[in-house]
């Protein structure tokens, strides 16, 4: 089968290129049309790995990032799992198909409509989706296996910490915004403990309570 027939091939391509070698996580890129989560007028990029634009100062994560920050969460199909940042749900599409259930949380009312949209029309129901600060994680559902932050902030916010039980995992771009190292964490009883630098990357920052100052 062409790219052209297919092309959530060339995502697959250049996440296998990226070190990415989980099949499951694989299979969720190429059952998850990206072209279906970026606006419109973006679909000629959308097999691209490249961030796009989505409004706000804000931008989609890079797809073997996404991929990368997913994999550091070692998810194995039945985790409770938190999204810090929503963005119009690509990623949230890629967790659902390999956590349980995704509870997902976007500062941007707008945004989160879209996201809530896209996610609909592909048929993915696991997933809650939430409109607010996410700095503060969502306490309600909590404790939560795996948690993905997908902004930048210098330390873990103390709210996704204690949300976290024991045992799971936690991935978060830490740094000031636009120079980060992504790290992944794993909780335990005395607190997070690092575990490993997953890449380096630049990624907006964390605004809210908890977060960067708007």
């Amino acid at each position: 089968m062409t790219e052209a027939a297919h092309p959530p091939e060339g995502l697959v391509r250049a996440v296998r290129a990226a070190g990415i070698s989980d099949e499951r996580l694989l299979q969720a890129v190429r059952a998850t049309p990206r072209a279906a989560f970026v606006p419109t007028g973006n679909q000629t990029h959308a097999y691209r790995d490249v961030p796009i634009a989505i409004g706000h100062g804000q931008v989609t994560t890079q797809p073997s990032l996404s991929a990368m920050m997913i994999e550091g969460l070692d998810l194995g199909g039945d985790e409770h799992v938190l999204e810090i940042g929503t963005g119009l749900g690509f990623q949230t599409a890629l967790l659902a198909r390999l956590a349980a259930d995704v509870v997902t949380i976007e500062m941007w009312p707008d945004l989160a409509d879209q996201a809530r949209r896209n996610l609909a029309r592909q048929g993915i129901e696991n997933i809650e989706l939430r409109i607010g600060d996410g700095s503060g994680g969502v306490p309600d559902r909590a404790p939560y296996d795996a948690v993905i932050v997908s902004a930048a902030f210098p330390e873990v916010p103390a709210p996704l910490a204690e949300q976290l039980r024991f045992g799971g995992r936690l991935v978060q771009p830490i740094g000031p915004g636009g120079r980060e190292q992504v790290v992944a964490f794993l909780r335990t009883a005395t607190g997070l403990e690092r575990r490993r630098i997953l890449t380096p990357a630049h990624f907006v920052r964390l605004q809210g309570r908890y977060g960067f100052s708007s």
